[in-house]
């Protein structure tokens, strides 16, 4: 509502100007008429006092009677002029008096000022441009942390549901700077684009990196050739969602014991975000009969991932558990290894599912261990 209404009043506005604007026009066309009027009567031979109380009755059609006879032709166009033109000037002075109030109540009822003026008060905030699936997800995990942001988003709908989760947010174009600047571009702190067009992501990556050469920009990519156009726009992250969730998905299908040990408690997620913030990922993986590194003690494995990862903990089928295992502590098959990997899970984690390769003796082949 607050949305159609800013739309009707802008283009009004364009038509008939703004209502300050149109006060201010009717008060200076009304200050003319008065000044002109008097002048006409005082140069008729009436002072000055009888002169402007005259006006003042007539253009405001008090009809109290003539202060002075009106017995010339002068006086009489005068006169008649003044009632024309005076009654008029009242007319659109009290109609842009009406509208002026009109558009404050209004504007204070829909909440447009208070927005504004939150707006304004933004400093080292997030500008979350465009709120689809992930522009809402984004927007709930920055409400939950306390994190202030705004929401840019043209579909009126999605901003009534922007407003309705209590959300700051403004309906605008993301592409156009002016909605970038009005959303504080240049006191903010980061900037997501998030929408599910790659044009439209390069686009307002170069527009905010133009307005703003020390803000963290994210861009969301949906196909990986645009992850270096939006790096050459200047983003300084680019999130290709496709490819994280077909990345989690393998490594559910290839590490389910991850989800099963570690879970997905609020605890575990911070513990996780912070530990990803360095660079790190913490799995857990199930020791396969036959892997590459059953047998082999912590210590071996840990050289021959070669910095891949490091083994915080390992959980017998026994029940027995080794935390900060040493280095001679071997690793058994069923054993459940908790890591903590420097590099991709997927890629550092196979190095358990591998099978031992066979080593060649004279003319035959035996195992490792």
């Amino acid at each position: 509502m607050a949305d159609q209404w800013e739309k009707a009043e802008n283009a009004a506005r364009g038509v008939l100007g703004s209502p300050l604007q149109n006060l201010t026009r009717a008060l200076a066309f009304v200050a003319i008429v008065f000044v002109l009027a008097t002048t006409g009567f005082v140069s008729a031979g009436w002072n000055l006092d009888d002169a402007a109380y005259m006006v003042t009755l007539t253009i405001f059609s008090v009809g109290y009677g003539e202060v002075r006879p009106i017995d010339t032709a002068w006086l009489r166009a005068l006169d008649e002029a003044t009632i024309v033109f005076g009654c008029t000037g009242m007319i659109v002075l009290t109609g842009a008096l009406v509208q002026v109030f009109a558009h404050f109540q209004l504007r204070q009822l829909l909440g447009i000022d208070r927005m504004q003026t939150q707006i304004e008060k933004l400093s080292d905030h997030a500008i979350i441009c465009g709120f689809g699936r992930i522009g809402q997800q984004l927007a709930k995990e920055l409400h939950d942390a306390k994190s202030h942001f705004i929401v840019l988003e043209r579909d009126a709908a999605k901003i009534a549901e922007a407003r309705e989760a209590g959300y700051l947010c403004l309906n605008a174009d993301a592409t156009d700077e002016a909605s970038l600047k009005t959303a504080g571009i240049d006191r903010a702190r980061v900037l997501a684009t998030v929408l599910p067009d790659d044009a439209a992501n390069v686009f307002i990556t170069l527009s905010a990196r133009n307005l703003n050469r020390r803000l963290e920009i994210i861009a969301r990519g949906e196909v990986p050739s645009t992850e270096g156009k939006l790096l050459h726009a200047g983003a300084d992250n680019v999130v290709l969602p496709t490819h994280i969730g077909a990345e989690r998905i393998a490594e559910m299908i290839l590490y389910p014991t991850t989800t099963r040990f570690l879970g997905d408690s609020g605890p575990m997620r911070d513990l996780k975000r912070g530990m990803r913030e360095f660079g790190l990922e913490l799995e857990a993986v199930k020791v396969p009969g036959d892997g590459a590194l059953t047998g082999a003690t912590v210590g071996e494995a840990e050289r021959r991932a070669n910095g891949a990862f490091y083994i915080v903990q390992i959980d017998r089928t026994n029940g027995q558990s080794y935390l900060r295992p040493g280095e001679d502590v071997r690793i058994e098959a069923d054993d459940t290894v908790v890591l903590v990997m420097r590099s991709n899970m997927v890629s550092a984690g196979t190095i358990f599912e591998a099978s031992r390769e066979p080593m060649r003796v004279g003319r035959g082949y035996i195992t490792d261990g």
